[in-house]
């Protein structure tokens, strides 16, 4: 270094001292702006992941902190496992599962009731960078879903690596409107 920097001084941390997550994005939308608008990027965004040997209620607390409703499961390589929704733990998957197995709902794993990366279907980035915000609205709205992965071509042109998610809440409150999902046709993640 050629130049002597002043050094800066260190403070002791207060009590109560809290920290910020990025404002999630309200710039207002319309059906015809370009989808990756509405899109998280997770090139841009850190995805919010847990782990499938985690207790479901610990990610549902997670997913409370992070002001998300789906997560990402995952291993320590970043694999992509499954994921696990809102729905999935407050639904009626926790329940019939601890019924079927004889376990008490505190003992549910996210593993238990996640939904697997085989039974996983993505857009495709490609596709998705032309479209716009009425074409997922309308992709959403005919699979019944409150969300969708979208999936880059993984390093080298190997594999897939998840790239965006799409929540059907974050658009409509890009878009100023309220959709009401539970009078779409519904399908699980197959």
């Amino acid at each position: 270094m050629d130049r002597d920097y002043k050094l800066l001084s260190y403070r002791p941390l207060a009590s109560g001292a809290r920290f910020d997550f990025p404002a999630p994005s309200s710039e207002r939308v319309r059906l015809d702006s370009p989808a990756l608008k509405v899109m998280t990027d997770l090139r841009r965004v850190a995805a919010a992941t847990v782990d499938a040997d985690a207790p479901a209620d610990v990610a549902n607390r997670f997913m409370i902190r992070r002001s998300v409703r789906l997560l990402l499961v995952t291993d320590d390589r970043r694999h992509v496992l499954g994921l696990i929704t809102a729905t999935d733990i407050l639904g009626e998957r926790p329940v019939k599962f601890a019924i079927d197995r004889g376990v008490r709902r505190e003992d549910i794993l996210v593993r238990d009731i996640m939904t697997p990366r085989e039974k996983l279907d993505v857009l495709l980035y490609d596709e998705v960078a032309s479209a716009e915000v009425g074409h997922i609205v309308a992709t959403l709205k005919a699979a019944g879903r409150q969300h969708a992965l979208v999936a880059d071509p993984g390093p080298e042109g190997v594999g897939q690596a998840v790239r965006g998610i799409f929540s059907l809440s974050q658009i409509a409150r890009q878009l100023g409107v309220a959709f009401h999902p539970r009078k779409w046709r519904t399908r699980s993640p197959r």
